[in-house]
């Protein structure tokens, strides 16, 4: 549940859009919101990740590369849980 009064960078309306675009029928307000916050929450390893990797190599910077290096590590992350359960 997410925590009350806390705002929120990305609207319900686009998440709940791309379920219907996806195929959904009827999409619940919990299921959209659940799945907003976990963007939300994968948005901002991502970032934070990024960030580190740019001021690593001394720049103010985020780029393009520190980010697909950041979704990388993270895929390589995902792999591993996945195939280990």
């Amino acid at each position: 549940m997410p925590e009350v009064g806390k705002k929120r960078e990305i609207p319900i309306a686009p998440i709940d859009r791309i379920m219907h675009q996806e195929g959904a029928e009827r999409v619940s307000e919990e299921a959209a919101r659940l799945l907003r916050d976990f963007l939300e929450k994968f948005a901002r390893e991502i970032s934070r990740e990024a960030f580190e990797l740019a001021q690593h190599a001394n720049r103010k910077t985020v780029t393009k590369e520190d980010v697909e290096f950041a979704l990388k590590r993270f895929y390589r992350y995902f792999q591993t849980v996945l195939t280990t359960t």
